[in-house]
C-alpha cells in the first residue's frame, strides 16, 4: 500500500521549523524518481535540489575509464545538491536514482536564499553535511578494508534506513558497480545472505527479512554511520516541526 505523498516523509523537510517551512514548503514540487534517472552531473550547476522520500539516490565518482564508485547513499534522510550551499556553484558528484520512488524538488535559489539567512535552516544543512561526510569517509574505509560480504551488509542496512519499506528495486550488478567489486562477488555474498534467511532475492529486487541478522554480519562501519546520523538527526528533530 502506497503512503500519500508528503514532505514530512523526508527527514530534513520534517525537521524544518515552522517559520522556515512556511517559506519553503509551498515552493516544493512533487516529482517521480525513475530508476536510472540522473538528477545532476558531476561539474554541473544544478537548478534544483532534491529531497527523496521513497527512493534511493547514489552519489557517484566517475573515473576516466568509465568506471564509477559510489561515495554515499541519499534517501529520505537527506538532500541532493548540498554542494550548492557549501560555497561552490557546482557539484562534484553524479547523482543517479538506484531504487525508484518519489521525492520533492526545490529551486536552488530558494535553498540558497534561506541558507543565507544564517538561521535554523543553515544549521540543519550543516549537520546533515557532517552526517554525509561521515558516510563518505566510512564507506571509503570499508571498501578498502572489509570483505564483499561485509560491504553488502553495510550497503543494505544503509539503504534500509533511508527507505520506508524493506523491499528495494535494484540489481546485483548495480550494487557491484557501486561497491567497485565484481558482480560474481556480490552474487556469492547475496546468495550466502539468502541461504541464511536474511534476505530474499528475485530478479531486480532485494527484500530484507532479518535486519538484526544483517547487523550481526556487518562490519563496524555501518554502526559508525548510523550512530552519527541518529545523533545529528535528533538535534534536528528537536528544533523541527511539531
Amino acid at each position: 500500500m502506497l503512503l500519500p505523498a508528503s514532505p514530512a516523509q523526508n527527514q530534513l523537510l520534517a525537521a524544518l521549523p515552522a517559520n522556515v517551512g512556511s517559506r519553503l514548503l509551498p515552493q516544493l514540487e512533487h516529482v517521480p524518481m525513475e530508476l536510472g534517472k540522473v538528477l545532476c552531473e558531476s561539474g554541473s550547476r544544478p537548478q534544483h535540489v532534491y529531497f527523496p522520500t521513497t527512493c534511493i539516490v547514489s552519489l557517484l565518482h566517475s573515473m576516466k575509464n568509465g568506471a564509477s564508485l559510489e561515495s554515499a547513499i541519499v534517501g529520505n534522510d537527506g538532500m541532493i545538491g548540498i554542494a550548492l550551499v557549501m560555497g561552490g556553484n557546482t557539484t562534484p558528484d553524479r547523482a543517479v536514482v538506484r531504487s525508484a520512488g518519489h521525492g520533492y524538488r526545490l529551486k536552488a535559489q530558494h535553498v540558497k536564499d534561506e541558507f543565507d539567512r544564517a538561521g535554523p535552516f543553515m544549521h540543519l544543512l550543516l549537520r546533515y553535511t557532517q552526517a554525509l561526510l561521515t558516510q563518505i569517509t566510512q564507506s571509503a574505509a570499508c571498501n578498502r578494508h572489509h570483505s564483499v560480504n561485509q560491504q553488502l551488509c553495510r550497503w543494505l542496512l544503509l539503504s534500509l534506513d533511508r527507505l520506508p519499506a524493506r523491499d528495494m528495486a535494484i540489481t546485483q550488478e548495480a550494487i557491484a558497480n557501486m561497491l567497485g567489486v565484481r558482480r560474481e562477488g556480490v552474487t556469492e555474498a547475496a546468495g550466502n545472505l539468502q541461504h541464511a534467511g536474511l534476505i530474499s532475492c528475485r530478479r531486480g529486487h532485494i527484500s530484507v527479512l532479518d535486519r538484526p541478522g544483517l547487523e550481526a554480519r556487518s562490519c563496524e562501519c555501518y554502526a559508525v554511520v548510523k550512530r552519527e546520523s541518529d545523533r545529528l538527526l535528533s538535534i534536528s528533530a528537536s528544533v523541527g516541526m511539531a
